[in-house]
């Protein structure tokens, strides 16, 4: 049985103590927050956070995403706190930003796939800050979808996953950002950026000075994943997804053809971008990046619903979130990129 609670209109905290008391007894509990919604379980509790792993049939070392609702919280997290971390922290926390650290013993190694680092962050989200508060817990929480699947922007995507086996999913509404944190691993010189997400890099680097970014954003396989995004396959539909890139105007001319293309032999096609093309299902991601970001997974789970055999994508430029918007579109293609030169 689901207990499914409605926060999309106001704060019931009585309502929301019950979300708590089921994170503090070992619970599964989905939350929104400004980037995607979460799954969410105590921390530091082993059994807790491995049913996370269980539900969602996600690899045991793809290590999960602290949250926290007060920076003092880092203190008992990581047993080292460098000055980078303060800084950003102070500037962009609560917000989109994961931050990489080495990690005190308290933190099981469940939660951390097995690493000798922890990642924190403090989301900008009044009912994800006080879930955390009123449990009196650090929450592990990746996106709670199954594994491999386009992230839950809304309660109900995480419904379509989970319903009937978690124990709680709070309803908050659409989320704002719509793409995960940006991940920043500060146990290495210069810091390394090893997914890009809601915070654009360009914000980062402005208050820490350069950061590296690992060539895992780009599509290099990887052995160990420091970060959720790095190693496995992820975002994906069920249906092939295929991302053109290029100048603008011969993008749309690529995605024109590819559509005559697969309809002439039988396919169902999806696109999703600025125009239709003619295809058979068509979602409009919007004008901005900001746009496009926050509709990026509602679009590929649309397609799913529409049973199309194949997705176009539209690319964008890589500046600010256009990174995020890249990594993830290629990742759900993985990595079927079509230039159109």
């Amino acid at each position: 049985m689901t207990i499914v609670i409605n926060m999309r209109d106001r704060i019931d905290e009585r309502k929301l103590r019950v979300a708590a008391r089921l994170i503090r007894e070992g619970k599964l509990v989905a939350f929104p927050t400004e980037t995607v919604y979460g799954l969410g379980a105590d921390a530091l509790n082993e059994k807790a956070a491995r049913r996370i792993f269980e539900a969602k049939g996600r690899p045991a070392d793809n290590p999960l995403i602290v949250h926290i609702a007060e920076f003092s919280q880092v203190y008992e997290l990581a047993r080292e706190v460098p000055e980078e971390a303060k800084m950003l922290a102070k500037k962009f926390w609560p917000g989109p930003l994961t931050i990489v650290l080495p990690r005190r013993e308290i933190v099981p190694d469940v939660t951390t796939g097995g690493l000798d680092t922890v990642a924190i962050r403090m989301p900008a989200n009044e009912i994800a800050l006080k879930l955390i508060k009123l449990s009196g817990r650090p929450i592990a929480a990746p996106s709670a979808n199954i594994s491999g699947k386009p992230s839950p922007t809304t309660a109900e995507h995480v419904a379509d996953d989970f319903y009937g086996k978690i124990e709680c999913i709070i309803d908050g509404g659409e989320t704002k950002i719509g793409v995960e944190s940006t991940v920043i691993d500060l146990t290495e010189w210069p810091p390394v950026l090893l997914r890009p997400g809601g915070l654009p890099l360009e914000e980062i680097e402005k208050v820490i000075g350069e950061v590296r970014i690992h060539p895992a954003v780009f599509g290099k396989k990887v052995d160990v994943a420091k970060s959720p995004g790095m190693k496995y396959k992820h975002y994906a539909p069920d249906a092939e997804v295929i991302v053109v890139e290029g100048p603008k105007e011969k993008v749309k001319r690529k995605i024109a053809e590819l559509v005559k293309e697969f309809k002439e032999k039988g396919k169902r096609v999806g696109v999703i971008g600025s125009e239709s093309y003619n295809a058979d299902e068509f979602f409009y991601l919007g004008e901005t990046v900001e746009e496009v970001a926050r509709n990026l997974f509602k679009a590929l789970r649309y397609m799913d619903k529409a049973k199309v055999d194949i997705v176009l994508a539209e690319g964008v430029e890589e500046k600010g979130l256009g990174l995020a918007v890249m990594n993830r579109l290629r990742k759900a293609a993985g990595y079927k990129i079509i230039k159109a030169d």
